[in-house]
């Protein structure tokens, strides 16, 4: 038997379904030509382009800060009370003991190591002291260069005094004796090497360290609120411990 056409009602509809589908179709491609031409549209001018440095890597780069001069942070530090606090304790209890032994001088010239943000070397010029470089692992200007202190970048005999007020100076190092060696060799014949060490540490753990020196005073002070102890020996240039 022969298939009956369908009725034309049904024809109508399929027409209209295609012609939809034709239509749908024909306004999706048109709107996926236009975000393909509109995406590589630059948002900026040629000639204003902004280079992707100034655009974050990471959510730490894309937080806001601000960013100080040299100065103008130094100026913010000095004005702290835990920075004058610090700067009181060092002119009142360290520095007169090196004064009265005669190995500190406004002539002389002072490291300070494990310097931190430069408390020290500014307390030291202000107590007259014009001769001052501090030194850490990471610089800190106007105060604070960058140097290793198991590999000091000086000559021998540079420095009249070696400094420090911090604790872990020493104690915190890598290779402690190589840092102590490296102390006595930067300092010259009969100057000073004045550390702040723990009050907990054994008292014969840091002299040990020092082969060419001798302590000459050892006295407890107190540096932010804490006690140390503060060790000061003098150089002879020779090997003290075999």
């Amino acid at each position: 038997s022969n298939a009956h056409p369908p009725p034309a009602g049904d024809q109508r509809v399929q027409r209209l379904a295609t012609r939809a589908s034709i239509a749908l179709a024909a306004a999706a491609t048109l709107f996926l030509l236009y975000l393909v031409r509109h995406a590589s549209t630059p948002c900026f001018p040629a000639s204003h382009t902004i280079p992707l440095s100034l655009f974050p890597r990471n959510s730490c780069d894309a937080a806001s800060r601000r960013v100080l001069p040299p100065d103008r942070r130094l100026a913010k530090l000095r004005s702290s009370s835990r920075w004058r606090r610090r700067s009181t304790a060092l002119a009142s209890s360290v520095f007169p003991p090196l004064h009265g032994l005669r190995l500190l001088a406004n002539s002389s010239r002072v490291l300070c190591l494990a310097a931190g943000a430069g408390n020290a070397v500014d307390a030291l010029h202000a107590a007259g002291v014009s001769e001052v470089t501090g030194i850490d692992l990471v610089d800190f200007p106007p105060l604070v260069r960058r140097a290793d202190p198991h590999r000091l970048p000086f000559s021998d005999g540079a420095f009249d005094l070696i400094f420090s007020d911090d604790p872990a100076g020493i104690s915190g190092a890598l290779f402690p004796a190589r840092v102590a060696a490296e102390a006595e060799r930067a300092v010259r014949h009969g100057g000073a090497i004045a550390l702040a060490v723990d009050r907990q540490q054994d008292p014969a753990a840091v002299p040990a360290l020092f082969r060419r020196s001798r302590v000459v005073d050892t006295r407890a002070v107190t540096l932010d609120g804490s006690q140390v102890r503060l060790l000061i020996f003098q150089s002879n240039g020779t090997t003290l411990n075999p």
